[in-house]
């Protein structure tokens, strides 16, 4: 426990842990509905860099993700290699490079992905309205349906004056 630790609040996975902090309190507000998910759009346009497609927050988040997870893996597997203090700060600004550079192309390649997924749309706005949609022309709602399409018996259906 202790090693990690070291390696998440030590140079450079602590440059990633703060941002990766900020990205968790984002995703809390956003849970508990104080702001949306698309706050930071009109800000930023991702499409330059291959991350456009997908709120600039979940870009930014994958980012950070992935940043901090090859920074801690590799400050942990290397650290055995670098003792010294010049060979550990050549190494460290090593891993802060490659892992912002191997995470841009990670989340570059799962942004691609996301974009193939459908656009969020509207479900229906009763949970009663799941089959096809019917014109009712009779006093009653369910002249004419057969017995499965007619109307659940606790839906009022209201006239129009005519």
């Amino acid at each position: 426990m202790w090693t990690f630790l070291e390696a998440v609040t030590g140079f450079p996975t602590f440059l990633f842990t703060v941002p990766l902090l900020v990205a968790a309190g984002f995703w809390l507000l956003v849970a508990v509905g104080a702001v949306g998910s698309r706050t930071f759009d009109g800000d930023a346009d991702l499409g330059a860099l291959g991350l456009g497609g997908v709120p600039v927050a979940v870009a930014f988040s994958l980012w950070t993700g992935f940043a901090w997870a090859g920074s801690l893996g590799a400050v942990v597997l290397l650290e055995p290699l670098a003792s010294s203090g010049p060979s550990r700060a050549l190494t460290g600004l090593a891993v802060l490079v490659a892992a912002a550079l191997v995470s841009w192309c990670a989340t570059r390649a799962v942004v691609r992905l996301l974009r193939r997924l459908p656009p969020d749309e509207p479900g229906p706005s009763s949970p009663h309205c799941v089959g096809p949609t019917r014109t009712v022309r009779s006093e009653r709602a369910d002249d004419g349906l057969p017995q499965g399409d007619r109307p659940h018996p606790e839906l009022h259906v209201r006239r129009r004056a005519a």
